[in-house]
Formats: C-alpha cells, sequence, structure tokens
C-alpha cells in the first residue's frame, strides 16, 4: 500500500524534487499537490522571455497535465492551503479541500516586498514573482506609457527588458549606486547600466522612492529629492520574504524562513520544507540550483534512511536579457586578505575580476564573454588551489596546462558533476549519460530528454560541445550539407563566396566554384538565380529559364494542366471595377472554378495556358496586377477592418497592410512569404501564424514573425513592438532585407530564424537602429528594379510570350530559346 505524500505547493523546487523520487522509487507514494495557481508547474526562470515576448507561457511548461497522469499524482490547481493539522496530519485548502498525508512536503515559496510608502495599494502597483503577474504587465503594456521599476536587482531588470520589449517607456529606480550590487561590482554594474540605456531604459542610481502618486490609479512617483515622475504602472522589485506564515501557524520552528536541518526536515520528521520558503544553517536561498540542490536531498530522503543531506550552496547568477551576457558568482567584496585579477577589453566590451582568497578563487564577475562561468564556478565550489595557473587564469579554462585547449578538451576537462545549464539545474553527466544511453544526435534530442539548453539559451555552445566530446565524428554540427550533388559547397558557402568573389552570373559562379557539372541540375540552379538576383540588384539579370514552371509562367499549374490565375489585392481589399474585371475575364475565358483563397483574394482556376496572356491583359486594364500566388516572393498581406470599421479596432491595420504589401511587392525571398496585419489582440487576421504579422495595440503594433501553418504549425515570435507605423514599416522590411541575405533557398522564415538564432535577429533588426536602417536601404533599393508586374511585360506578346503558345504553334527557335 502506498504512503501519502502531500506537497502545498507546486513551483520549479517541489516539481525536482517529484522527477527525482518517481526516479528512485516509483510507487512508493499516492501523491497529492495543492497549487495556489490555477495551471501547471513552469519555469519561472523564464517569466522574463515570456515578459518579453520571446517565449509563451505553454513553451515553458514544465510539467504538463499528461505528467501527472501518467505519474498518478492528483493536482489541485487554484487552491491555496490556509490549515496543516499536525496531529491529525491533513491539510486543508481554502474551499474546504483536504487531504490525509504520512509525509507533507511544504514548499510555498516567497512574497515580494512592498516598500511601505504613500501610494503603495494604488492600482497599478504591480509585483513579479509569477505568471499572473507577466500577464496583469502584459495587460498594461498594451496601453503604453511610462512604467517605473523600483529596484535594480535581477528581477527588477528583466522587468524593465521585457516591459520597454512590450514598447512601454521604462524608468529603473534604484537605491544603490549601482546596479545588482549584490551580484555585481562596481565595474560590472557601471556595463550594464551602459548597456541598458543604449536599449533605451532609464536608470536612476541612488533613488529613494518617497510616494507613489495617484488618486484612483498609479499617475506618478516622487522621489525624495522632489523629483516627480510620470508613470502608468509601478512595477516592485526590492526584493522577497520566504512565506513562512502556514508553517509557523501550524506550530514548525520559523526564523526568518521554516528552519530546517541538513535532512531538509522541518522540526517534525513528518515533514519537510523545500525552496525559497527555507531557512538552513540561518541562510534564505532565491536562486534555483540551491532549490534544486535540495530537491534532490528531499527524495532521497523520503525513499528511507540514507546519507544523502544538503550542507548548503554556493551560488551564480546570469541576467535573463537578451544580449546581455553576464555571470556573477561568491563573494566579490574587497579586503586585506584577498587578491583580484583583473580583464579589461573596452573596445570588446569585456570585463572579468576574480577574487582570491587562500590560493582559491572565491568570487567571479564576468560581463561580455561569459564562456567561462561553469569552470570557474566549479573551481570555486570544490576550492581548488590556482596558484600553478595564476598567470593564465583570468584567460578561462581554455588557456591552462601550457598550452591553449582546444573547445572539447576544455569539456573533457569539466568533472562530471560541473553544471552546464544553470536553468535546469542539469551536469555534464546527466547530458553525456544521456546521449549514450538513449542514442541521441541531434541538440534538439537532449533538449527534449534533458532540458539543457531548452530555456535562456546561453549553455548551447557547450552543450554542442559535450555532443562532440561524446559522439565523437558522429556529432558535428557544422559538417556541410551540399546544396546538391553539383557542388560540395552549402548553401551558405555559395552564398558567401558569390559576394566576396563579386560572382554576377550562373556561368561565373560554376566557373569560379568548381561546379561538377557544366549546366547545373533543377535544385542549384534557381537557388543561384535566386541569390545572384538578392546580392547584385540592378546588375544580375533574372534568369527565367531557371525558374520554376510556375514562376517562369507566372500562374500556379494545375493537376489538367491548366493554371490559376490570382490578382493582388492589397491588404484583401478590392473594389466593384475589379469584380466586374474578375467576372468578365471568367465569362470571356469559360474560366470554370472561382475560389476566395485563404490570403484574401480571388482565385480563377481553369485557365488554358494558351490564354493566360490575354486574362492577364484584361485584368491589367483594370489596374490589377500579379498576386505572386506561383512565387518565392511575398504572397499577401492578410488584414481585418481595424479602425475603419471594427469597434475593437485599436490602429489601421488596413491601411498598414495595404501600405507594407504595396511598398514590398515584387521582390523575391528565399520561400515565399506570407504576412498578416490584425488591428486588435483579437488577431482577426490570424497574424500569428504568419512568417510576418503585427498586432495592432492601444500603445502601438507588436511585430511577430517564424509562424507556419502548413506541413509545421508553428505560432510567430514576438520581435519587437513599435509605436508608429512608420517604425512598423522599416523593422519588417529591414526583417524581410535580412532573411533574403542570410536565408537559404526554399528556407522558409521560421526554418531560417532556427538556424541562425534569434538573438542574432533581434540584434540586427531591433537593438540596432544604424543597422537596421541599412537593412530598410537596401530593400528599398533593390525594389527599384523589382517592382514590374510580370503579367504586364508578358500581356504584351513580347517577353517570353513563347511560354504560353500551343506546344504545335512554337517555332524551333522559339522552343531553343
Amino acid at each position: 500500500m502506498p504512503e501519502k505524500l502531500v506537497v502545498i505547493g507546486n513551483g520549479m523546487a517541489p516539481g525536482r524534487a517529484l522527477e527525482h523520487l518517481f526516479e528512485k522509487a516509483p510507487g512508493q507514494y499516492e501523491v497529492t499537490i495543492f497549487n495556489a495557481e490555477p495551471r501547471v508547474n513552469y519555469n519561472r526562470l523564464m517569466l522574463s522571455p515570456v515578459l518579453s515576448g520571446e517565449k509563451t507561457y505553454e513553451e515553458i511548461v514544465t510539467h504538463d497535465d499528461a505528467w501527472y497522469a501518467a505519474n498518478g499524482v492528483t493536482l489541485h490547481k487554484g487552491k491555496r492551503v490556509d490549515a496543516i493539522d499536525r496531529t491529525a496530519k491533513t491539510v486543508t485548502a481554502a474551499d474546504g479541500t483536504t487531504a490525509p498525508y504520512d509525509k507533507l512536503i511544504i514548499a510555498t515559496g516567497s512574497s515580494p516586498f512592498i516598500v511601505p510608502i504613500p501610494g503603495s495599494t494604488l492600482p497599478g502597483v504591480l509585483t513579479y514573482r509569477d505568471l499572473d503577474d507577466v500577464e496583469t504587465m502584459l495587460e498594461a503594456a498594451k496601453s503604453g506609457g511610462r512604467a517605473v521599476v523600483i529596484g535594480g536587482g535581477l528581477l527588477g531588470l528583466e522587468a524593465a527588458a521585457g516591459l520597454k520589449l512590450r514598447g512601454m517607456d521604462v524608468t529603473v529606480l534604484h537605491l544603490m549606486p549601482t546596479l545588482m550590487e549584490r551580484q555585481l561590482d562596481p565595474a560590472a554594474g557601471y556595463l550594464l547600466e551602459r548597456s541598458l540605456k543604449a536599449r533605451g531604459i532609464d536608470i536612476v542610481t541612488k533613488a529613494n522612492t518617497h510616494a507613489i502618486l495617484g488618486e484612483d490609479k498609479v499617475e506618478g512617483v516622487k522621489l525624495d529629492d522632489g523629483t516627480v515622475i510620470d508613470a502608468r504602472i509601478v512595477v516592485m522589485a526590492v526584493g522577497i520574504r520566504p512565506s513562512a506564515g502556514l508553517a509557523r501557524a501550524a506550530g514548525l520552528d520559523v526564523g526568518r524562513g521554516i528552519k530546517v536541518g541538513d535532512d531538509m526536515r522541518t522540526s517534525d520528521p513528518d515533514v519537510f520544507a523545500l525552496g525559497e520558503c527555507v531557512e538552513h544553517r540561518g541562510q534564505c536561498y532565491g536562486l534555483v540550483a540551491p532549490l534544486y540542490e535540495m530537491a534532490e536531498v528531499v527524495a532521497s530522503q523520503l525513499c528511507g534512511p540514507c546519507e544523502s543531506h544538503y550542507l548548503g550552496s554556493v551560488t551564480s547568477t546570469k541576467l535573463k536579457v537578451t544580449g546581455i551576457d553576464l555571470f556573477s558568482a561568491g563573494d566579490f567584496a574587497e579586503g586585506d586578505d584577498r587578491e583580484e585579477i583583473v580583464l579589461r577589453d573596452a573596445s570588446a566590451g569585456v570585463y572579468k575580476r576574480l577574487v582570491v582568497k587562500d590560493d582559491c578563487i572565491i568570487g567571479a564577475v564576468l560581463y561580455g564573454e561569459t564562456a567561462d562561468g561553469a569552470w570557474f564556478f566549479d573551481l570555486m565550489k570544490k576550492k581548488t588551489p590556482v596558484s600553478e595557473m595564476r598567470e593564465t587564469l583570468i584567460f578561462g579554462q581554455s588557456y591552462q596546462g601550457g598550452s591553449p585547449l582546444d573547445p572539447i578538451a576544455a569539456a573533457a576537462a569539466l568533472p562530471d558533476d560541473a553544471e552546464i545549464c544553470g536553468c535546469n539545474g542539469i551536469c555534464k553527466s546527466k547530458i553525456t549519460g544521456a546521449i549514450t544511453a538513449k542514442g541521441l544526435t541531434t541538440l534538439e534530442d537532449v533538449r527534449a530528454h534533458t532540458k539543457a539548453s531548452s530555456s535562456c539559451g546561453t549553455c548551447t555552445g557547450l552543450v554542442e560541445q559535450l555532443m562532440a566530446l561524446t559522439l565523437g565524428d558522429a556529432f558535428n554540427p557544422q559538417a556541410v550539407k551540399p546544396m546538391c550533388g553539383c557542388t560540395d559547397l552549402s548553401h551558405a558557402d555559395v552564398r558567401r563566396l558569390i559576394v566576396a568573389k563579386s560572382l554576377k552570373s550562373i556561368p561565373e559562379v560554376m566557373q569560379e566554384l568548381e561546379w561538377k557539372t557544366s549546366c547545373g541540375c533543377a535544385k542549384c540552379r534557381p537557388a543561384l538565380n535566386y541569390y545572384l538576383l538578392a546580392d547584385w540588384p540592378g546588375e544580375y539579370v533574372d534568369d527565367d529559364q531557371s525558374r520554376f514552371i510556375n514562376e517562369r509562367v507566372h500562374a500556379n499549374i494545375q493537376k489538367d494542366g491548366t493554371y490559376s490565375v490570382v490578382p493582388r489585392m492589397w491588404g484583401g481589399m478590392t473594389t466593384s471595377q475589379e469584380l466586374r474585371a474578375i467576372a468578365d475575364v471568367v465569362d470571356k475565358f469559360q474560366i470554370p472554378s472561382v475560389k476566395c483563397t485563404g490570403g484574401q483574394r480571388i482565385d480563377m482556376l481553369g485557365v488554358k495556358k494558351e490564354d493566360l496572356p490575354a486574362v492577364w491583359a484584361d485584368l491589367n486594364a483594370a489596374g490589377m496586377v500579379s498576386g505572386a500566388a506561383y512565387g518565392k516572393a511575398l504572397r499577401t498581406v492578410k488584414t481585418c477592418v481595424g479602425t475603419d470599421w471594427c469597434r475593437f479596432g485599436t490602429q489601421d491595420s488596413t491601411g498598414l497592410g495595404i501600405r507594407v504589401e504595396k511598398f514590398m511587392w515584387g521582390s523575391w525571398t528565399p520561400a515565399k512569404v506570407k504576412m498578416a496585419v490584425s488591428g486588435c489582440p483579437r488577431n482577426c487576421a490570424e497574424a500569428t501564424c504568419k512568417d510576418v504579422g503585427v498586432i495592432c495595440t492601444d500603445a502601438g503594433y507588436e511585430i511577430h514573425f517564424a509562424g507556419a501553418a502548413g506541413l509545421d504549425i508553428k505560432g510567430t515570435e514576438v520581435l519587437t513592438q513599435v509605436k508608429t507605423e512608420e517604425e512598423a514599416l522599416e523593422t519588417i522590411v529591414a526583417l524581410v532585407q535580412l532573411y533574403r541575405e542570410q536565408g537559404h533557398y526554399l528556407e522558409r522564415i521560421y526554418k531560417w530564424a532556427k538556424r541562425v538564432g534569434m538573438e542574432s535577429i533581434k540584434a540586427a533588426v531591433v537593438d540596432d537602429a544604424a543597422k537596421r536602417r541599412v537593412y530598410f536601404d537596401r530593400f528599398a533599393f533593390s525594389q527599384k528594379f523589382a517592382q514590374r508586374d510580370p503579367w504586364a511585360d508578358r500581356a504584351s506578346g513580347g517577353l517570353a510570350s513563347h511560354e504560353f503558345k500551343p506546344m504545335a504553334d512554337i517555332s524551333f527557335q522559339e522552343a531553343a530559346e
């Protein structure tokens, strides 16, 4: 008969404890969980990417409903426990739900500290601890305005960065002279402040908040020096306190937190405590690594008598803000009994500082280059003497042992218990063991089976090095995949060499890059034609015969040999004149089928090939151009009616959609591109499954990209939020141009984004305004040569007119051409 285990709380720490327990002793316990939140377990470390739009809630779920069902766990969602009866050994929730226990785990976490100043209870004063807080902030961000974040620590800065990306103006108020003073020394704090200011976030240090202003809601913040800052919301991020009230009411020993011994038991041997609510040896922890270490001890103790004990933790910190590389661990204060080793590279934005005491590292701060963080942290935890490597220590692991180590050798030198993935508490041996035991060969496999590299992604390079170490030649992420059998070069190499060698024709490419065949094949010729067209606008002449049939005849061939014709309807809008023209064409050419497409256009199906030029001529006469329904190009920009007609519309979505489509039509891209603009978050234009989408909000325009709704189904990623149509257009155009320059032929945007990484795309299109403008200007320049309607060119009976004649009527010379 299994024992009854009740868990109060469903955060990361108890979730990890149950994982260990089910692995060590499956079936030993019948588990019941009470969760105050109305949802399953999720990774709270990833709340910042959810706030910034880089991840969705679904992507940060740790245990879904199926996991609880598979392990026989009863999960009470949205039920806060308000009483523990240690005599009867029961817990009771606020709604009266009661559960008996043989063993109990209290994992009630922590509560945010609210500075007790005037106005702190006003609507609009928010905290940042769970998904409900994030959803409240996201709702507030829709209306724009300024957010004031009180607290320049880890959570405060992550909240500030996320709200900035959501389109709000942001001011951070911090009491101390430098940011994150508990984790960073002044030099690193300065670099961090500089980086955040470059992102448009206002930072005010030495700022003591006097009051929050407003009558019925937040209107501003007043500082002790009299400064007043307007604000729509105020986020309190000044610290946390262990949530120990339930344990105190139950008569357990409580100090700052619930007191536990090294076995993680409270003063009641049948009651364990775990996580941020705990006080161990006078210390309370708010970072994930100690919580995971506690979790493993609790699981071991639940299995029966054991020697597993928790002896305290050395902690490290990383900031979850895309584009900022920061690592901090240990004690970095100055003192007569310690020395420091410092490396500064101002041009590269790199700062490293190690603090050494009694020949051991006791503190490390890394900014701008953090790859050696895991190695320094391991030396610190194990108190490894460093005198023999003192001269090269600051340069990292690769410079030890007399000669530089390659990355694989450096990974091999890490001990098995070295932490690789801090977000999920994954050590080296778990990764290498899973690779060997489960036959994992790809990074996605490792992420799926171990969770390493699946959260913030900063450990991806190290995980790949471990894969290379474990698999040897069987793993090579840089292995060349030839673009076809005509060459040994990859798409990336071909693109690079076309520019590097100024190659401007297909014969020139094949000669200089040593093609194996004389003329290429159906795989490489269309790709080369696109690369040359994209790289040399105005110089390279499009090779029509290097295109597939649909692009050659500018219509989609159907299974019976006829074609479909789709005229462009800007933003899905049309007129009576256009509709009459379509109706007349259908009657005149006896077109058998007419269909409304999912892209808000009309498709005429069953057009004979020889009729195509005449069909186009009649449509051109009504002012209609090719909709490029056949092309590796911009297909449609789907819109809703927005503020023109809809009572929920927040912006002129139709106008923006038409503007984008008229600016961008005609350009060739690596694969088809579909866009949409929705006038409000109700998303009637389905912008969140497109290659590029826009969700209009009261605050402006939320730009999405990398969605898919075909063979693959994928929601979009949020790129950024901007305030004006001009900014939206510039950002969208720059994004597509970056894709045009980096994408492999036939590679959709979502696959390109996965290959090159969201961080690099945001760095080019969002973080660097000058670079964004360069990409915009390149696209605009190429449009001077691209925006020619192919229907008009061919309807005249001139350009490639032989393509549309019945085969019997084509002369030998025309066929040869």
